[in-house]
This record gives C-alpha cells, sequence and structure tokens, in this order.
C-alpha cells in the first residue's frame, strides 16, 4: 500500500479560508453505497433515521498560537527575536510541550514574553519541540492566553491567511465543552442550534466522547510504505454513560454514526481489544487504512481531506479506496470546498 495510492489533484482554489454562514448552510455530499447526492448539510435529518446516534467530540480548542519576544543582552547590547509558539499539550511537571519558531533562537533558561501579564521559561528542548513553563497557572493562564492567543488555524489556511477574532467563534463548535485541543473537530464546525433541534425532532440521539485533537493531525506521511508510518498520540475519553449509550444503539440495530475522523478514532480505540465499545481513557495513537475492521461505526460525517493524509487513508478504509477516490473526484468537479472551514460529507459504507 503505498502513498500515491491516496493523492489526487486537488486546485487551490477548492480550499476554504471561511465557513459557510450559516453553519448548517454549507453543502453536503452524501455517498450511500455507489450512490452520490449533492445536498446541504442542514438536510441531515431527511438522510438519518430515528435511533441512530451521533457521535459528537466534546473538546474545546484553545488560543494555542502566541507570538512572543525573546530579549538577550551579549556583546553587542540588547538584542531582540520575535518568536512564535503553538502550545501542544500540559505536561505532569506543569510545563507545556510546544513547537517553537525558531528554536535555535531561544535558549535553556530564556525568557519568552508574550503580552504584560505572560511569558514563559524555556526548560528544555527534545524532538523538535521545547518545554515551556509559565508564569501563571488555572484560571489566571487561562485568562492570559485568552488574550494574549490566537486560533491555531490548520497550515493550509494559515498559509493565504492569518487567524483573526472571528476565528475564535468559527474554529469551536457549538457544544466544545472541555479544553484541551489546538485543532478542532472541524466535521462539528458544521453544526448549529436550529440543526441540533431537528435531528432531535427527527429521532436522533447524541452521545459526547473527549478526543484532544493535537497538532500532529496536520503532520504530513513521509513513508511511501504507509503501513509503516508512525501516528501522533492524542488523549481521549469514552465515559461510562457514553460507551453505555453506544452499546445500547448497537445492540437494537441502531446506526452508530461519529461527526468526524477524531470521533471515530476514539470509539474505534475504545473497541479495538474487545471487538465491542467500553469505557476508555488514555492516549490513542491508533491509525486506521484500507484493511482495518470497524468495530463500531457504521456511517461518518467528515469534511473533504488532504491528498496523501491519513484521513485520506481513514475514509477509504470505510468506503473502499476506488470507490472514495471517485467520490472525491465529483466533489472537486461541483466545487465543493475542502479541508477544515469546507464542505461536508455523509459516508455510509455498503452494508
Amino acid at each position: 500500500m503505498q502513498l500515491s495510492d491516496f493523492d489526487f489533484d486537488l486546485p487551490q482554489s477548492h480550499i476554504a479560508t471561511r465557513p459557510a454562514r450559516p453553519r448548517s448552510s454549507a453543502r453536503l455530499l452524501v455517498a450511500q453505497g455507489e450512490k452520490v447526492t449533492d445536498a446541504h448539510v442542514f438536510d441531515l435529518p431527511d438522510w438519518l433515521r430515528p435511533g441512530d446516534r451521533l457521535v459528537l467530540n466534546d473538546t474545546r480548542v484553545i488560543p494555542a498560537r502566541l507570538v512572543g519576544t525573546r530579549a538577550r543582552q551579549g556583546a553587542q547590547g540588547l538584542t531582540e527575536a520575535r518568536i512564535n509558539v503553538t502550545l501542544l499539550e500540559p505536561q505532569a511537571d506543569g510545563t507545556w510541550s510546544a513547537l517553537i519558531k525558531p528554536l535555535k533562537k531561544v535558549a535553556e533558561g530564556e525568557v519568552i514574553r508574550f503580552s504584560e501579564a505572560l511569558s514563559a521559561v524555556m526548560e528544555g528542548r527534545a524532538d523538535g519541540q521545547g518545554r515551556l513553563r509559565f508564569n501563571l497557572e488555572g484560571e489566571d493562564f487561562d485568562a492570559a492566553l485568552a488574550e494574549a492567543g490566537a486560533m491555531p488555524l490548520p497550515p493550509y489556511i494559515e498559509a493565504l491567511r492569518p487567524a483573526d477574532e472571528q476565528d475564535r467563534e468559527d474554529y469551536q463548535t457549538v457544544w466544545a465543552e472541555r479544553k484541551g485541543a489546538v485543532a478542532a473537530p472541524t466535521a462539528s464546525l458544521h453544526f448549529d442550534a436550529p440543526l441540533l433541534a431537528a435531528l432531535e425532532q427527527r429521532g436522533v440521539q447524541f452521545t459526547k466522547v473527549t478526543l484532544h485533537v493535537g497538532a500532529g493531525t496536520f503532520l504530513p506521511v513521509k513513508v511511501d510504505d504507509v503501513t509503516t508510518h508512525k501516528m501522533h498520540a492524542e488523549w481521549g475519553e469514552v465515559s461510562e454513560a457514553a460507551a453505555a449509550e453506544i452499546a445500547e444503539t448497537k445492540a437494537r440495530g441502531g446506526r452508530v454514526i461519529p461527526v468526524g475522523t477524531t470521533a471515530l478514532r476514539l470509539i474505534e480505540t475504545a473497541a479495538r481489544d474487545t471487538g465491542a465499545i467500553r469505557p476508555w481513557q488514555g492516549d490513542t495513537d491508533i491509525f486506521i487504512y484500507p484493511g482495518f475492521t470497524f468495530n463500531v461505526t457504521d456511517a461518518l460525517i467528515t469534511n473533504f481531506h488532504l491528498p496523501r493524509s491519513t484521513l485520506m487513508m481513514l475514509v477509504a478504509a470505510l468506503m473502499g479506496r476506488e470507490r472514495i477516490l471517485r467520490v472525491y473526484d465529483h466533489a472537486i468537479r461541483e466545487g465543493y470546498r475542502f479541508f477544515s472551514y469546507g464542505d461536508a460529507s455523509l459516508l455510509i459504507p455498503q452494508s
């Protein structure tokens, strides 16, 4: 299985830099078996059945992108350097792992100042990342980060425009609760209050799980043999209540439909050992590519993904590689918008 098996040509004009408004007005491509239908996200109640269960990722994106300065006194006097930081995840010792650019401009023990209130000391580095200890903790840290930080838009959007205040709302789901993600579960961005009400009236049920999406989700695959690719790890939790709700749906023959690849990866992780959903908590590095056996997922709501990406491999595993490439060819021909702020698809594999 080669990386080139998951490649396709995507015009840059198809990359969305802003979401549809209202959220549920985005287009929806429905691929059911061999049939493809063009619809809109607000049409979802027409495609779902009473008793279907949508699995929602309730992670909350933090404003993880920071710009600061490092000051250094040397032979040439006081010099400053602009430092770009993307927070990755908190560590057990109270520090944060972070992507720091340029990493070589910051020495251990030096201070990076992000605002009058927020600064951090560089405590170490490993594997191309830095380890930062901030001057604030708890609610004080959250407040200072909210003021100084920006939403961590994906690289393919930031290459076209910088993050702004509108992204604080746009790049957050309406049900976001548990802070910790540095990337949004983007299929969930299409849902708004009217759509949730319409789905509930239809008899669709909801279960929340948590997967804190990491920046590693944007890392490219660098090996030709995709089976040798090593996935990044992300922390997630399927509670006892969530596992019970999903198991009940499976037992009565209802469909379990994760909203987004993050929710899918988590529930399949929670079922990996036994083949049945169970409560689970920890770091998952599950890698789903063609040949994978889905134990829980019956269909998937997801955006359109990067060529040669692990997410493209995931949807190929669900629908079949040749089938998903035909679906994507249709999406490109019909002008669907791609990636995080783009349109959505409802993928229903042949039973």
